[in-house]
């Protein structure tokens, strides 16, 4: 089959013929319809992830149709069509049995341990605990978004308590961040949306944010203060930090109202420091969110299903295999206009 192949990292990878996938007992080959270029895959082809042996087949965010199953799996068949969260819980640990298989110790991901969905097929592993129906008629592309950007922005802002009252800080209008941003309304929050670049910004405005912050120039303390002035003064209720930047990290929590909650959603190449004596002096919290279990998607799903949440919105271009390994070494730069989305 044909498959994006990594061989050095950091270096523009091939399109190449790799061997097809076969299921392990308890996992299943599915046919990729869809699947996106998100800021994770970058992180896997720079070699920042320790998980990842070269040569390796990036790409974890997918929706397709199953083609094969091992002979333990019961729950899934030949025929259906899925996606998959970023997380790939055992199923059998002490946290995947609490319904917490986003941190399951013993968690697998395709396109980081093991061959990913930048190709014509992939492998999905403890498919019964694992695999979410998606309906036939859903667009691929934007299904394929379920798979991670959408299900981690709403987990997070599950995880803050998110409702109708809050102003929600969404610091990053990447794919996770305008994710956020989309929930974030549709939960009956107000939205503020922080960026470098206004074509993000205008972006996020597009999809619900009701102001749009440009901090591109501004020192710390005037970026914290055209937040705060565009939260009515007081500072968001809740903040995601999308992007994995320490500056973006100290703006989130300095730009909270007391007891404020910001969740860490990007993920940073190097430990970042941390503004600790705000966070005592205002009771703030911050936590860290890593995606969402296939047991907790009912409640997104149902948004999908009740026109509340519109996946396909977050697309904004459709390419190609072929087109892949030069979209995927680009996401070095700021990607200022939505998601790229690999269709087959």
């Amino acid at each position: 089959m044909r498959a994006v192949l990594i061989e050095s990292f950091g270096v523009t990878p091939v399109v190449t013929d790799v061997p097809e996938p076969t299921p392990t007992r308890d996992g299943v080959v599915v046919r990729v319809q869809a699947t996106g270029l998100c800021r994770s895959d970058f992180h896997a082809f720079s070699g920042h992830d320790d998980g990842v042996t070269l040569p390796h087949v990036p790409g974890h965010e997918l929706v397709g149709v199953v083609t094969e199953v091992g002979p333990d799996v019961r729950r899934v068949r030949v025929g259906d069509r899925i996606t998959t969260p970023f997380v790939c819980g055992c199923g059998a640990c002490d946290e995947c049995r609490a319904g917490n298989a986003q941190v399951c110790p013993n968690q697998e991901q395709p396109g980081f341990t093991h061959a990913g969905s930048f190709a014509e097929l992939v492998e999905v592993r403890h498919a019964d605990v694992n695999a979410v129906t998606v309906p036939g008629s859903a667009d691929a592309a934007g299904a394929a978004l379920l798979g991670c950007r959408l299900a981690t922005s709403f987990r997070a802002l599950a995880q803050a308590g998110t409702g109708p009252g809050d102003t929600v800080l969404v610091i990053g209008c990447g794919g996770v961040g305008l994710s956020a941003v989309m929930i974030a309304r549709a939960l009956g929050a107000e939205v503020v949306a922080v960026d470098l670049d206004a074509a993000a910004l205008r972006r996020a405005t597009e999809l619900g944010a009701g102001h749009a912050v440009g901090i591109a120039g501004l020192s710390p303390d005037d970026a914290r203060d055209a937040v705060r002035a565009a939260t009515g003064g007081d500072g968001a209720s809740v903040a995601v930090e999308g992007i994995g930047n320490e500056s973006a990290l100290a703006l989130g929590l300095r730009s909270l109202r007391r007891r404020g909650t910001l969740v860490q959603v990007g993920l940073f190449a190097a430990e970042p420091r941390v503004p600790v004596p705000d966070m005592i002096a205002r009771e703030l919290r911050l936590i860290g969110s890593h995606g969402m279990a296939a047991a907790d998607y009912p409640a997104m799903m149902a948004m999908v299903a009740d026109g509340r949440l519109h996946p396909e919105r977050l697309v904004s271009r459709r390419i190609t295999l072929d087109e892949a390994p030069a979209a995927l070494a680009g996401l070095d730069g700021h990607a200022a206009d939505g998601v790229a989305v690999i269709t087959f």
